[in-house]
């Protein structure tokens, strides 16, 4: 069995796995009409058949933006590769996201160690604290 981190576009299935983990994580559980392509719209990273982080990409069509959003890891994943596949993750989204023809990239992030993973790969952070400002409609 080979012992590498995968990139993988999210499958059936991995929706119910994302959900368990914002539980764990005390996240609101998302409907899948809220997410692109009703739950399939985004990438995983796993290790011998094991998920370890995904992420969900918004992509606009009156613009050349997208967006990075709902990045969210295993809980029970321990290995120490953790980090490496977040920022496999985010690099690999990226090269796919400009593939499609986008020029530009959002997310929202707080925690401390995701934000360096951005700022390590590039991404401009901003020093000010902002908020997330969302209305149910």
């Amino acid at each position: 069995m080979e012992n590498k981190l995968v990139f993988r576009p999210l499958i059936e299935g991995d929706y119910e796995d994302i959900c368990k983990w914002w539980k764990w994580w005390r996240w609101p559980v998302l409907p899948k009409e809220s997410l692109p392509d009703n739950g399939m719209g985004g990438f995983m990273v796993e290790k011998n058949g094991t998920p370890i982080v995904s992420v969900f990409l918004y992509l606009t069509s009156n613009s050349n933006w997208a967006w990075l959003e709902w990045l969210v890891s295993n809980p029970n994943y321990r290995e120490k590769d953790r980090k490496e596949a977040i920022e496999l993750l985010i690099s690999k989204t990226e090269e796919e996201t400009k593939k499609l023809g986008f020029k530009f990239m959002l997310t929202i992030g707080r925690n401390k160690s995701l934000i360096e993973s951005h700022r390590k790969l590039g991404w401009h952070v901003d020093d000010k604290g902002s908020h997330e400002i969302i209305k149910n409609l």
